[in-house]
């Protein structure tokens, strides 16, 4: 899912409960009975069939509950369905529902994970995830306008039973049901709300264990309140969450301290030094990468791949995610995050990784800048590189501005803009070169390599590889049910990518967070929803 710039919290491998004890550190402590909660950035949407960033899936899935919900060490839980049963091909899931409510009172039923499932691939909807549902029966000529919705594979066998039918099997079919676009969604809700329908808190019905207040879809603040609603209300232990946009970091860590917030975002050396000794510091490796992407249909120079290689191979990761970044995160060593996915024990970097495609030689980047400059009949260019406009994100466009510009004849300006509208002018094709970022969505190097295949939906470069979108087809094709060739599908999707420099990975992110002791029980995840309040406590003075 699309980043934002500061913070994404999870642990590579397995979710983890903050259960810290208090240390020395004098800052204070709030006494209020919310969870005070900072973040970077607006909330963009609760439209589940619109959603395409960790902001709104974390908003989403602590509001909502989808038939399975996200566990431990990449397991999954029940949710809305009280058990599961795949059939011997692997190609038919049946979910048995329990009895639950939205937030008006009526009941979900398995009609409603119908309707919100054909919502998202009717391609009126224009939902960014309705690749998502590809593998499930007729997903795709519905995709292409040639089948009805109501054609998709999914079908209600009463009220409280969901049958699924797959054209193949998929693995990770049971971590995709977690996920926003495949909560339920009130038929009667859209309608009643139109256009309006997930645009701001009160436009919106809620199955979940908290409801959205006070977001009118543009302020800097709302709250995730206990739903009394939700069938497991008894068992939720705080009275909500408050979310804060705060995207200056000194100004978050000045309302940590004085007890204004309960947790935030540490961002750089300093503030990562400041508590690092701190049993308020939490350091969490992400299933995230940050990378640049050139606009190729925009400005057609970037379809040349020694001008792309060049401004790879110009950049030095190490120095900026040691002493711009400062917290941890470690350079790019591709596209896929490491520590993921294994296969015989063995990391899939280490399968796919190479130095091509991340490697700083300014030596070699000038050469080929000279050479794709004559290739394309240039003698200089002039671009902006588009970021957000946190602290990360200024310190990003100004390190890359400084480190691109070494290329002779390469002017390149900066422009950084909050959070909502980068996304929207990246999915616009409104950029030269733009910083984005990718969170996997499920523990598969797939969740990374199909959004750049030639039609992919985030492929918002329009970088195009015959090469490469044979691999990921086969993976998810004729290799599907064979777990070595499939590998070695991604394996070569991988080394493609970065042998064409389709894209220019950056850095991956490891987030370090200070969180106020009287916290504990908040479960962070690698892939999905960042963060899960569920299970979450705030101990009493």
């Amino acid at each position: 899912m699309k980043m934002k710039s500061v913070v994404k919290l999870g642990v590579v491998g397995a979710a983890s409960a903050f259960l810290l004890a208090a240390c020395g550190n004098s800052s204070k402590e709030s006494t209020s009975k919310y969870i005070n909660w900072q973040t970077s950035s607006q909330l963009p949407t609760l439209d589940a069939s619109k959603a395409t960033d960790t902001v709104s899936f974390g908003a989403l899935n602590n509001s909502n509950e989808g038939l399975l919900v996200s566990a431990a060490n990449n397991k999954v839980k029940p949710g809305v369905a009280e058990s599961y049963k795949v059939s011997k091909d692997g190609k038919t899931y049946t979910f048995n529902l329990r009895h639950s409510k939205w937030s008006d009172g009526k009941p979900v039923t398995a009609k409603d994970f119908v309707y919100g499932w054909q919502r998202t691939v009717n391609p009126k909807t224009a939902s960014q995830y309705s690749y998502l549902f590809a593998n499930i029966e007729n997903a795709d000529a519905i995709g292409k306008g040639k089948a009805p919705v109501s054609s998709l594979g999914v079908k209600a066998d009463g009220d409280y039973k969901l049958v699924v039918t797959l054209s193949k099997p998929q693995d990770y079919f049971k971590y995709l049901v977690t996920m926003a676009p495949f909560l339920p969604q009130s038929e009667s809700a859209v309608k009643k709300f139109g256009s309006a329908y997930g645009t701001s808190s009160k436009d919106m019905v809620y199955n979940g264990p908290f409801k959205v207040e006070g977001w009118t879809g543009t302020n800097n603040s709302w709250t995730l309140v206990k739903n009394k609603d939700y069938y497991n209300a008894s068992k939720i232990k705080v009275a909500g969450v408050k979310f804060n946009v705060q995207n200056d970091a000194n100004t978050s860590l000045n309302q940590y301290e004085t007890g204004e917030l309960d947790e935030t975002a540490l961002s750089g050396a300093q503030q990562v030094s400041k508590y690092k000794n701190s049993s308020e510091f939490h350091s969490q490796k992400q299933a995230s990468t940050f990378y640049i992407e050139l606009n190729e249909k925009k400005d057609p120079i970037f379809k040349n791949a020694n001008i792309r290689k060049a401004i790879s191979l110009a950049i030095d990761r190490d120095e900026y995610t040691k002493n711009t970044l400062g917290d941890g995160s470690i350079s790019a060593v591709g596209y896929v995050s490491p520590d993921m996915s294994k296969r015989n024990g063995k990391d899939f970097t280490e399968y796919a990784g190479t130095k091509t495609g991340v490697t700083y030689n300014l030596a070699e980047a000038k050469k080929l800048w000279a050479k794709g400059l004559k290739e394309v009949g240039k003698k200089s260019v002039n671009y902006a590189i588009l970021s957000d406009d946190t602290d990360a994100g200024k310190k990003t466009t100004e390190f890359l501005q400084t480190a691109l510009e070494k290329l002779p004849g390469l002017k390149v300006s900066a422009q950084n803009i909050p959070f909502k509208s980068r996304l929207t002018r990246s999915q616009n094709g409104q950029f030269d070169m733009v910083v984005s970022a990718w969170g996997a969505d499920f523990p598969d190097p797939i969740s990374f390599l199909q959004l750049f295949t030639s039609d992919g939906s985030y492929n918002n470069g329009k970088w195009s590889n015959a090469k490469y979108d044979e691999y990921v087809k086969n993976a998810e094709g004729v290799d599907a049910n064979n777990p070595a060739k499939r590998w070695d599908d991604l394996v070569n999707a991988e080394k493609e990518l970065m042998a064409d420099q389709g894209i220019i990975p950056l850095y991956h992110q490891v987030t370090s967070e200070a969180i106020k002791p009287r916290v504990s029980g908040v479960q962070f995840f690698p892939t999905g929803s960042p963060y899960d309040f569920r299970d979450a406590t705030i101990s009493k003075k």
